[in-house]
């Protein structure tokens, strides 16, 4: 039995030291060497980099991405859903099909609370501006693209 087990372990140990010859070793003897500097430059899509790489991105494209990404995955899990509906239906009688569709009204009406929540919020406006009236406060100017 302690057979197998030194099996596995002289292979695991065979496989680590591959890696590592290929990489650490064999690596460093056949890859080219040339110290040009364009090479060590950032690739933007063919055209020079501009400006530094380090720049601050607004939150809201962050934001807009994860509100994405839920509303997107949430849609794509009730085409499962709905594939199996009919079956569940049919097999359950009544019962089945009922607690199914509660199930996803239930779900339709989080994913609901959700949106209304982001709405209100004001994340889905991409531009978010603070405009107040000259009548209200004449010191005040217009504050476009302002981050609450």
């Amino acid at each position: 039995m302690l057979y197998q087990y030194a099996t596995v372990l002289i292979g695991l140990v065979f496989g680590a030291l591959f890696v590592v010859l290929n990489i650490n070793i064999v690596g460093r003897l056949l890859a080219p060497r040339v110290d040009d500097p364009e090479k060590t430059t950032s690739y933007e899509c063919g055209e020079p980099a501009v400006g530094s790489a380090w720049v601050r991105f607004d939150m809201r494209f962050y934001t807009m991405a994860l509100v994405f990404l839920i509303f997107e995955v949430e849609t794509v899990f009730m085409y499962p859903w709905a594939a199996v509906y009919k079956r569940l239906r049919d097999l359950g009688g009544e019962a089945h099909g009922g607690f199914a569709l509660l199930e996803i009204l239930v779900f339709i009406a989080i994913l609901g609370v959700g949106f209304v929540y982001v709405w209100a919020k004001g994340d889905l406006d991409w531009v978010k501006s603070t405009l107040t009236s000259k009548a209200d406060n004449p010191d005040a100017t217009e504050k476009v693209g302002a981050v609450r």
